[in-house]
């Protein structure tokens, strides 16, 4: 088990300096002019492609071992995004079409009235 763990460490530091090393890249490439967070954008396009070729690739090699290393690790680090998108797309996959527009509807909605719930919280706590 802490063998494990140790891996999905490893790996999510990999994703997370990855992660931060392309918004760089996007920033400089592009520049900021636009007000859509192209950085986030890519790496999320970028992760979920990623998770899906990996998932694939792991499944028909059996090389699932690695996958504490790679998907939960370097891509979930990368972008917790690319998780959500296997998960949203298991469920359409095996047939559970409202549990995927389910999930994908609450998530979307839950975040982002917790991301607001969260700002309010704090800017009392500190006002």
């Amino acid at each position: 088990m802490i063998l494990t763990v140790f891996q999905v460490a490893l790996g999510g530091a990999i994703g997370a300096s990855l992660r931060y090393l392309s918004g760089v890249a996007i920033l400089r490439l592009v520049g900021s002019a636009l007000p859509i967070p192209l950085g986030v954008l890519f790496v999320n396009v970028l992760g979920s492609f990623l998770m899906g070729a990996l998932v694939v690739f792991i499944g028909q090699k059996e090389l699932t071992h690695l996958n504490p290393l790679l998907a939960t690790g370097v891509l979930g680090g990368f972008t917790t995004f690319s998780s959500f998108s296997l998960e949203a797309y298991n469920l359409f996959e095996r047939g559970h079409m409202a549990a995927a527009a389910t999930y994908v509807g609450l998530s979307l909605v839950l975040s982002l009235l917790a991301i607001v719930l969260g700002f309010t919280f704090m800017r009392a706590v500190l006002s």
